[in-house]
């Protein structure tokens, strides 16, 4: 990649406004681009955009292929004629500033069921013609997908009002070593896969065409969603990309337990007789945790993956670079080496570091799509061998200028000890504290230096260490949006190693200010991004 010198935003969508309880694909992501190109921006960085599964997290997915279907705008749905507006009248009083998630996902269901009935009934020709090319150009995945998210549904309404039936004793009695009753029943009431009938969970041929038959309706309407996400998300890309702005996308480089990859690809994982992980993903205690982060995510059998030619790497790095013009790929030490732990552990202290793929899988990627444009997502435990991986490959890494203030001043992400411009540099991520809550607990000595470096009072200091990343030699400059409205702890996004509780976080409207926007702009072109 050439990273010629720009700057720009993280935010998720789901962070805009809306009066639906959760950000969308509607007005104010069109207002948030507009705000970008006011800005002088030519960047907007996002997590993750399947749909999101544990914790609601978007770093734990029911699909790698799949849209988040909470982001699909109503007010879109109903110019397309698949909404009315007596339809959304009743919208609750959501909570403006956190995505409650539960009654998120009520309400908008029930939107999106009015919406597939309306099509299905009044959808004219260039519009069921539009769906039906859609879901040809993507049967690999979407049938699956379907599929999957539909039996799941249909397992957890069947199991919901039982009490330890014949089928949970049998998936109890198979769990128990390693796993908790508690997770026990989160995993057999939640349908996580692995508990469904063996001939399903197998993917017997009979079985796919048995249940793809019982459920024709629901798997329907699971493909209008994506039709409709993917059209929505499309149109905002290209409203984007005709501003001069372009999209980085966030792909993690492990999957869901509880996913459609693992499911349909069981062969590309390390998993035992009853479908469960033997070995899971997360990485040694570090700056975030003192015992480690245990993701729970089923590793990769590379040595299978490369039998076939490392086909579904292939073919997810290629969809993803259909909605995102970058793509940058977290933990990418992972494919260096990576921390696995045995299934049962509860917490990610014993584990060991076992050889990635490395060059090999890269190659064969290129081989196919060509020169990647891909961020390294090189933070935590580096080793020589990562960053010789990421050199070898020419991938610009990240430095985070909150990292960079402690007694060490051969602190590597000190703005004067990088040697090169290729690199994005951040004030903080998304498993960042916003500046303005890390600052007030940094230690006195840390806001010392923070201080002393900048010449600087500390009464500013997120626009303090936004002024030092665009002053930074390295090419992109990409500031969380927390940081640019100047809020504190409240309102990060998320917090490693913690479960639940997080990835809430929303702006109203008037939080995003034209000041905002001309002090963007007076650093953009005072530094030349």
């Amino acid at each position: 990649m050439d990273l010629e010198r720009k700057s720009g935003i993280l935010v998720h969508p789901t962070s805009f406004p809306s009066r639906y309880g959760i950000g969308d694909l509607g007005h104010y992501a069109y207002k948030f681009i507009d705000f970008l190109h006011e800005s002088n921006q030519k960047l907007w960085q996002i997590l993750p955009l399947n749909p999101t599964s544990f914790g609601d997290s978007p770093y734990q997915s029911f699909s790698t292929f799949a849209g988040n279907h909470m982001l699909i705008s109503p007010e879109l749905l109903i110019r397309a004629g698949y909404l009315q507006n007596e339809d959304v009248q009743d919208t609750p009083n959501f909570n403006t500033r956190k995505v409650e998630y539960g009654n998120v996902i009520e309400y908008k269901n029930k939107l999106f069921k009015i919406a597939f009935k309306n099509f299905k009934q009044n959808a004219d020709a260039s519009q069921k013609e539009g769906f039906n090319t859609f879901c040809e150009k993507n049967n690999y995945w979407l049938n699956d997908y379907s599929l999957f998210v539909s039996l799941k549904q249909y397992f957890i309404n069947q199991r919901k009002n039982t009490f330890e039936s014949r089928e949970y004793k049998e998936y109890f009695k198979k769990n128990s070593d390693t796993m908790s009753k508690e997770f026990i029943n989160d995993c057999f009431y939640g349908a996580v896969w692995n508990s469904w009938p063996e001939d399903i969970a197998k993917r017997n041929k009979n079985s796919i065409k048995k249940w793809t038959k019982t459920l024709k309706d629901e798997i329907e309407y699971e493909k209008f969603l994506q039709y409709a996400f993917f059209r929505q998300w499309h149109d905002l890309k290209t409203y984007a990309n005709e501003k001069e702005i372009k999209i980085i996308g966030d792909i993690p480089i492990f999957v869901a337990m509880d996913s459609c990859d693992v499911w349909a690809n069981p062969k590309l994982f390390y998993l035992n007789d009853e479908s469960n992980p033997t070995v899971v993903a997360g990485v040694p205690p570090d700056y975030f945790s003192a015992t480690g982060q245990l993701w729970g995510n089923p590793l990769y059998d590379w040595k299978a993956n490369k039998d076939e030619g490392y086909d579904w790497w292939i073919k997810r790095i290629s969809e993803i670079l259909k909605i995102v013009d970058i793509v940058r790929i977290d933990h990418f030490r992972g494919f260096e080496s990576y921390w696995a732990v045995k299934h049962g552990e509860t917490t990610a202290i014993n584990g060991e570091w076992c050889k990635g793929p490395g060059v090999d899988l890269f190659y064969a990627i290129e081989k196919k799509l060509g020169s990647l444009p891909i961020i390294a997502e090189d933070l935590g435990l580096m080793t020589k061998e990562v960053e010789d991986l990421r050199d070898s490959l020419k991938l610009p890494g990240m430095k985070i200028l909150q990292f960079a203030f402690d007694e060490d001043d051969a602190n590597d992400y000190m703005p004067h000890n990088i040697a090169h411009s290729n690199f994005v540099i951040y004030t903080g991520t998304h498993d960042n504290d916003t500046t303005v809550g890390w600052y007030e607990k940094a230690k006195e000595v840390y806001k010392d230096h923070f201080r002393r470096y900048m010449n600087v009072s500390g009464n500013d200091p997120a626009w303090d260490l936004i002024r030092l990343a665009f002053a930074s030699t390295a090419g992109y400059a990409i500031i969380p949006i927390q940081d640019i409205m100047s809020l504190n702890s409240d309102d990060r996004m998320n917090m490693p190693g913690i479960p639940s509780g997080y990835w809430q976080f929303r702006y109203t409207e008037e939080m995003l200010t034209s000041h905002s926007a001309e002090r963007l702009k007076y650093l953009s072109n005072l530094f030349n991004r």
